[in-house]
């Protein structure tokens, strides 16, 4: 089962509270496929999921040439950059399927070019410049789990609100 929803960002405000939305509404283990140009927002995405989960965004920075970053805490973060991989070998041994299975929540930039090594049950992200700083987010849950929590991530998002 898919859902979507399409969310509108005018500025990094709203991206971060899109952040926050996500950090409060994504289950754990959770992986999350961003797709979209260069300088679209991947990285700034994540930045603002790291904030909201206490993460100093100082630190968060896009994994380009190390290919997955981790950030801990009672919730860890994973950040892996598949802009650089060769092929869907290379993304297993950066130890992907292990990060997919831990408790954490991990990020996937690039996501498209190694569809076929994510999890069934995912969300996806795509990025859309529609501005300066603005983004249109196009959510896609794959999985009854993640469509029930993409319904409460809009609700936060377009409510300002925070999730519990």
């Amino acid at each position: 089962m898919a859902s979507q929803i399409t969310l509108h960002a005018e500025n990094e405000a709203d991206t971060s509270r899109l952040g926050a939305a996500l950090a409060g509404g994504l289950p754990a283990g959770t992986v999350v496929g961003l797709i979209g140009p260069l300088g679209a927002g991947k990285t700034r995405l994540v930045q603002a999921v790291a904030a909201a989960m206490g993460v100093d965004v100082r630190d968060v920075v896009s994994p380009t040439f190390v290919m997955v970053r981790e950030y801990p805490g009672p919730r860890p973060l994973y950040h892996f950059d598949a802009y650089r991989v060769r092929d869907l070998d290379e993304f297993f041994e950066l130890g992907a399927a292990e990060y997919f299975d831990g408790g954490g929540l991990t990020f996937v930039e690039w996501a498209d070019r190694v569809t076929a090594a994510l999890p069934e049950q995912r969300l996806e992200i795509e990025i859309t410049v529609t501005g300066e700083a603005a983004r249109d987010f196009h959510l896609q849950a794959h999985g009854n789990t993640l469509s029930n929590a993409l319904q409460k991530i809009a609700a936060a998002f377009e409510g300002g609100q925070q999730i519990d």
